[in-house]
């Protein structure tokens, strides 16, 4: 991807990312067993790209509309302490969240998908969104992946964020 050399440093200054969970770090579709339970699927790939980002330095914390246990297991194997379940304000959350951390918004990105996540992004010091992210998003976000959601795209988010800081 192409990032212009203004948002590149936007990009490097960066000391956080919140992500969305469905359509970002998922695809979106929801499985259901039997017995009810919602079942996702997550990328490896994207999972490694946030393991180099906090080991890097970068406060990782996803968010999520939804309530499900799986994802506290996926960000519990991941080193993410900062899961956001039943989350309806996620500008609001968003905030919470670098003022945890005593963080400027500017230091803080977001990845989202949907209409649900535009408060974020607009509160967002850089936004990032996966290629098939509803239109408006796409329109709005500073970065818009080549990859699908759950198909790499954050991955792809976090290589252009450690290339934006020297790193690889």
């Amino acid at each position: 991807m192409r990032i212009a050399a203004a948002l590149r440093r936007k990009i490097a200054q960066l000391k956080a990312l919140a992500v969305d969970c469905d359509g970002v770090l998922t695809d979106g579709r929801l499985y259901y067993g039997a017995d009810g339970v919602a079942l996702k699927a997550f990328d490896a790939k994207d999972g490694h790209g946030l393991v180099m980002l906090r080991e890097s330095g970068l406060r990782i914390a996803i968010f999520s509309s939804d309530r499900v246990p799986l994802l506290e297991r996926r960000a519990e194997k991941l080193g993410i302490a900062d899961v956001h379940q039943g989350v309806r304000d996620k500008a609001g959350s968003l905030r919470d969240f670098a003022a945890q951390y005593l963080l400027d918004a500017a230091e803080v990105g977001y990845a989202g998908d949907d209409l649900n996540d535009l408060p974020a992004i607009d509160a967002a010091g850089v936004s990032f969104c996966p290629a098939d992210a509803v239109e408006a998003v796409r329109g709005t976000v500073d970065v818009v992946t080549l990859a699908r959601g759950g198909r790499g795209a954050v991955r792809e988010i976090a290589e252009a964020i450690l290339a934006c800081r020297g790193r690889r």
